[in-house]
């Protein structure tokens, strides 16, 4: 039997970037403990609107935990209180009835705040641009078994690859930094052949844009990793150093 709760939600509204911030109370009333913490937001704003009043703005799209795009600090935790969840798979049964939750944006320098619950993420896309890529000759597709990769390589190359991007690492890190979304680029492609070539050039192109950007450094606190929702491992921000200190020696020796 579906169970209804209520809870009192303290949302952070904000209209703009220059503006000035503060935290609103709502109540959200009969819902459904089946719903989705995405969905629980959709009935607030329909009451809101009915009411006249501004909805609540939030990121979402594939509502299937694969595309990064959701993401909110729910409770002083990145996309809520359960281990390996994007937002948009947080179901309200992980709540009781006369919570009060409080809802925030991800918190970071390269994160500016657009509106609500709504941050600037493109300094991630930023970072891609910059090295998060291979060249490879354009034809015909080459044959899937020409280039032999061992099980256990092909296993580390694809836990890395499964980052969506959404940024909860770096909303986690008390220096927001961006180390693990980096890590688990350059873990992807430098563990694959297809990636080797440019491995240098990439590490040291993506760290230098990474510090531009604003973001922070590692000190090894894990937050990144035990908010991460695809549980990447914090191995790829030792990786990326490994590439990156042998990137700078071998320039240095030229």
């Amino acid at each position: 039997m579906t169970k209804s709760i209520n809870l009192t939600l303290k949302v952070w509204r904000q209209e703009g970037s220059n503006a000035k911030g503060r935290l609103e109370t709502y109540q959200a009333r009969d819902i459904s403990t089946d719903a989705s913490f995405l969905e629980m937001l959709d009935i607030v704003n329909e009451e809101l609107t009915l009411a006249g009043k501004k909805p609540i703005a939030f990121d979402h799209d594939c509502r299937e935990g694969i595309c990064g795009q959701c993401g909110a600090v729910v409770n002083g935790r990145p996309h809520g209180p359960e281990k390996g969840t994007t937002l948009c798979q947080l179901h309200m049964r992980h709540f009781s009835n006369g919570d009060t939750i409080y809802i925030e944006p991800w918190r970071a320098r390269a994160f500016k705040v657009l509106k609500d619950l709504i941050v600037d993420r493109s300094a991630l896309d930023r970072l891609i641009q910059t090295g998060g890529y291979i060249s490879a000759n354009t034809g015909g597709a080459p044959d899937g078994n020409a280039l032999p990769i061992p099980a256990h390589t092909a296993e580390l190359a694809m836990d890395a690859a499964a980052c969506i991007g959404c940024g909860a690492c770096v909303a986690a890190c008390p220096n927001a930094a961006g180390m693990l979304f980096l890590g688990a680029r350059v873990s992807h492609l430098g563990l694959l052949p297809q990636g080797r070539p440019e491995a240098a050039s990439r590490a040291i192109a993506m760290v230098k844009e990474m510090d531009k950007l604003g973001f922070g450094n590692c000190t090894n606190e894990k937050e990144c990793e035990a908010e991460c929702p695809k549980e990447i491992s914090i191995t790829n921000i030792a990786r990326l150093n490994r590439e990156f200190i042998k990137a700078a020696l071998g320039a240095a020796d030229k």
